[in-house]
């Protein structure tokens, strides 16, 4: 039986992930990266209602934050820019038919357009020197804080955010982010589950068809059985 489709309105900002097979390096040189990012550029005009608010890029995973404008459109978005890049990795690797690149279907989640919104942008764009890569965000060059905040900023292939972006961004970024944190934004990641305030999650997931994700794994706890005693007459 296939998977059910998913079920993304547009209006709603979402975080989308996905990684290599068996977590292999699917960028390895600057024209792999530069590549990646020609084939996000050409989605954005095939799919104009789409909005890209930030993005990194890791050598085995990436991650992007969009904003669709219509119903569908990102199932629509993110398919053609996996599609097209798997098939230019294997053009270029000479390898077309031997084997997938990318793990599976992408993860996505919504996130709600407040403070939750820029600690997922603050995740996504730390990834480069919580891996080591880099001393500081800002000089890893395939993520969208490099785009904003490089020595000659290229903010092309961005839009501008629902909500601003503080005055201390680049600090706050180079900060750690609490264990907390980081352990609720993983569980969405893992679970589809929306990112925001109680009350707006459980809207959001009636809308998307989410509820399974808000709702605890693993079978109910069951009672011990109880004896049956019989009432003796007096």
């Amino acid at each position: 039986m296939g998977r059910p489709l998913r079920l993304a309105l547009g209006g709603y900002v979402y975080h989308v992930l996905n990684r290599g097979n068996v977590r292999q390096p699917m960028f390895e040189k600057d024209a792999e990266f530069e590549d990646f990012e020609r084939i996000l550029a050409a989605a954005l005009e095939r799919v104009p209602g789409m909005r890209l608010l930030t993005y990194c890029v890791m050598p085995d995973h990436w991650h992007l934050v969009l904003w669709p404008r219509g119903d569908g459109e990102l199932s629509k978005f993110v398919h053609w820019l996996s599609l097209t890049h798997t098939q230019r990795w294997h053009s270029h690797h000479k390898d077309a038919g031997t084997g997938h690149l990318y793990q599976g279907r992408y993860k996505s989640f919504p996130i709600q357009k407040d403070n939750h919104f820029l600690k997922l942008c603050r995740y996504v764009e730390r990834n480069a020197p919580r891996a080591g890569l880099v001393k500081q965000a800002e000089k890893w060059r395939w993520c969208g804080l490099w785009r904003r905040h490089s020595a000659t900023p290229q903010p092309m292939l961005l839009s501008s955010w629902p909500v601003k972006e503080p005055a201390d961004w680049l600090q706050d970024v180079n900060r750690p982010q609490a264990e907390a944190e980081l352990l609720a934004i993983r569980e969405s990641v893992r679970r589809g589950r929306p990112y925001g305030f109680e009350a707006w999650s459980k809207h959001a997931a009636r809308r998307l068809g989410l509820e399974s994700t808000l709702r605890p794994r693993g079978r109910p706890r069951q009672e011990p059985a109880r004896k049956k005693v019989e009432e003796k007459g007096t």
